[in-house]
């Protein structure tokens, strides 16, 4: 049996992480609505890749069967109902958001940088892996946040909280990939009931308001 080098797991599993995180900023900078959907299902099937990657690898079949799981759903199902609902609202284009979007990207680089930051200083060392994924994992989660923040329309913070399991499970890959198959089944039956609060979230928001926009709620603050 052919034994993979510890360099060339390290940079095949850097390089997808990596690639998951790009796909993430451009998410942030994409204009149209279905842009915006079709890179999430991407960004899935990239971070699917990295489980069937790792699970040939550690020969841990259960990852192969969270891969088709995860491309089912997220990079198929996910993707099909949101487009459908932006097409119901007849909306292209995202929210103008809180920031321009060179602002903006300064601030997702920001946020990318200190979560490399950080994982480098907490000293996390994960067995077989180099602390580029996870730090691609931890940049993931705090530009998905930057995304649901500075936009303001539905659509793009829903894609920006699915995207955000998109970097959580890029991170339980990485830290405890051998867990239990009912447990990772388990993080998408979550985002499955995501999905649909988010599309009930659309439909009726659509349907009050005319509009996707959620600049209007501001006026709920106290």
């Amino acid at each position: 049996m052919q034994v993979v080098a510890p360099s060339t797991v390290n940079g095949v599993a850097s390089t997808i992480a990596v690639l998951v995180l790009l796909v993430e900023f451009g998410m942030l900078r994409a204009g149209l609505l279905r842009s915006q959907v079709r890179l999430y299902a991407a960004q899935s099937l990239i971070a699917s890749l990295l489980a069937v990657f790792l699970g040939v690898v550690r020969h841990e079949p259960e990852l192969l069967i969270l891969a088709g799981l995860s491309i089912a759903l997220k990079t198929v199902v996910v993707p099909l109902v949101v487009l459908r609902l932006v097409r119901q609202s007849g909306t292209a284009t995202t929210g103008s958001g809180i920031l321009k979007p060179a602002g903006a990207a300064l601030v997702a680089l920001a946020v990318a940088g200190f979560g490399f930051f950080a994982v480098g200083r907490s000293g996390l060392r994960v067995d077989g892996l180099s602390p580029t994924v996870l730090g691609s994992a931890v940049a993931i989660i705090a530009v998905a946040f930057v995304l649901m923040i500075i936009r303001n329309d539905v659509v793009s913070q829903a894609v920006g909280f699915f995207s955000l399991e998109n970097g959580v499970s890029v991170a339980s890959l990485v830290v405890a990939a051998g867990m239990p198959l009912i447990l990772e089944v388990a993080f998408l039956f979550d985002l499955l009931v995501a999905v649909v609060v988010f599309g009930v979230l659309m439909r009726v928001h659509h349907e009050e308001q005319s509009t996707l926009s959620t600049a209007q709620l501001t006026d709920l603050r106290g």
